[in-house]
């Protein structure tokens, strides 16, 4: 499969949101501390009575509400086709002010949406996705790479870890219309990509 990955333009986003972002709930994680590491300890557990999960579908959520929510004019925008066919995008928050995650800084970059069509996914898309994203950030000077997962999305968090994100802070507070979600922050440190970048 021929897929080609180009930034578009921010204010284009909304057709991300024709590419489905829902997934089946069949395990979580339960989150434990750690000690004296700093880190966490996720133990997998099945759910009992799977479902589906569709961020798209929670009232101001999704790509067509974010232009409406926060200043997405310094956003990046990066689409995956294939025969012209959107398959896929990565969607990075970046210098904006009102967008809490970013945490006032100019060198971070968050990975505000990553998502890939299931009829393409396990194909590497959403690998090729995550490192343009990362030349991305480092094209605007920033150090580290932030995402954000919940305890009920398993394979994200599985393929961030693989992607070399780290977690470093938990919320089980940070939904409080969604109590059985906890919130999972990872960050990715982007000085090694940096120089891969500057040497290529």
């Amino acid at each position: 499969m021929n897929i080609e990955l180009s930034e578009a333009l921010i204010t284009s986003v909304d057709e991300l949101g024709l590419v489905p972002i829902s997934f089946t709930v069949d395990r979580e994680y339960d989150v434990a501390p750690n000690q004296g590491s700093g880190r966490f300890v996720l133990s997998e557990r099945l759910v009992q009575t799977p479902y589906a999960k569709d961020y798209d579908r929670i009232p101001g959520e999704g790509p067509s509400q974010w232009a409406r929510r926060f200043d997405i004019s310094r956003w990046g925008f990066i689409r995956a086709q294939s025969g012209g066919r959107l398959v896929g995008g990565a969607v990075l928050a970046f210098d904006t002010g009102d967008v809490a995650m970013l945490e006032g800084r100019r060198d971070l970059a968050v990975l505000w949406d990553i998502r890939v069509s299931p009829d393409v996914r396990g194909k590497g898309i959403g690998s090729r996705l995550v490192r343009s994203s990362e030349a991305w950030a480092i094209s605007k000077g920033c150090r580290q790479l932030k995402v954000e997962t919940q305890n009920i999305n398993v394979p994200a968090c599985k393929f961030y870890q693989r992607q070399g994100f780290i977690l470093k802070a938990v919320d089980q507070l940070a939904y409080p219309e969604l109590p059985g979600e906890i919130q999972l922050l990872w960050y990715k440190d982007l000085s090694e990509r940096q120089l891969d970048v500057q040497a290529g």
